[in-house]
This record gives C-alpha cells, sequence and structure tokens, in this order.
C-alpha cells in the first residue's frame, strides 16, 4: 500500500523512498566517476605535454652552440 492508500505516511514508506534515492544516487556517482577519472588522465596529460614543450623550447634558447673548425 502506498501512503495515499491509507493517509498517513509510515516509517516503512520512508524509508523506501530513500532507498530508491539512493540507488539512483549511486548510479549516478559510479557515472560521474568514470568520466571524472578520463578528464583527470586528460588534464594530467595536457600538463604533461605543455611542460615538456616549454621545457624544450628554453633549453633550445639557452644553449650554446660551439663551431669547431680545423686550419
Amino acid at each position: 500500500m502506498t501512503a495515499t492508500d491509507r493517509g498517513r505516511i509510515t516509517r516503512d514508506d520512508l524509508e523506501a523512498g530513500f532507498r530508491s534515492l539512493e540507488g539512483e544516487v549511486d548510479d549516478r556517482k559510479e557515472q560521474a566517476m568514470g568520466i571524472a577519472a578520463v578528464v583527470g588522465v586528460a588534464v594530467v596529460v595536457g600538463v604533461v605535454l605543455v611542460a615538456y614543450s616549454l621545457g624544450r623550447r628554453r633549453g633550445r634558447k639557452k644553449t650554446t652552440v660551439v663551431e669547431i673548425r680545423r686550419v
């Protein structure tokens, strides 16, 4: 029976409602965790690539080229 059939809301009605909400929240949480993991990995890879390219550029600017000629 539902709450509208009896006219009163019982503890069992509340518990059933909360259980159904908890199940929905758990499903959405699992979906969000998967998406968050993919986004996190993408951000880390992006940061590593940017750091690598900036370091490589800086290294090219600071290196000295020494030319040796035979006489």
